[in-house]
């Protein structure tokens, strides 16, 4: 079941799922597509659950409520011919915080 802020961002953003090698589930909603040498590559942001310290934590415990959690996927076609998210490789990587990096410095311009 998801929680009444996940529920909020499905009806304003593209919510990812993810689940990882335990079978723990997150969710990320998609911040920005970054294309690079003709591929695409989504820059994702956690969804964090709320804690008992409130969304707008500013307490100086280590619930890491005030850290981002922001992964860069590369977009592939599925053999279902849906997008899929997967780990670039460490060039790709590169390629892509450079191009972030230079996206970020046009708009302080």
């Amino acid at each position: 079941m998801l929680t009444d802020k996940r529920e909020e961002l499905m009806d304003d953003d593209f919510l990812v799922e993810m689940t990882d090698e335990e079978g723990n589930v997150f969710y990320y909603v998609e911040e920005m597509i970054i294309p690079v040498d003709g591929v695409n590559f989504a820059l994702l942001v956690a969804v964090k659950d709320e804690h008992d310290h409130g969304a707008d934590c500013d307490c100086d415990c280590d619930c890491g409520c005030d850290d981002d959690d922001v992964i860069i996927a590369k977009i592939v076609t599925g053999a279902d011919g849906q997008e899929e998210y997967v780990e670039p490789t460490d060039e790709e990587f590169d390629k892509v915080q450079a191009a972030y990096e230079k996206l970020l410095d046009e708009d302080d311009e």
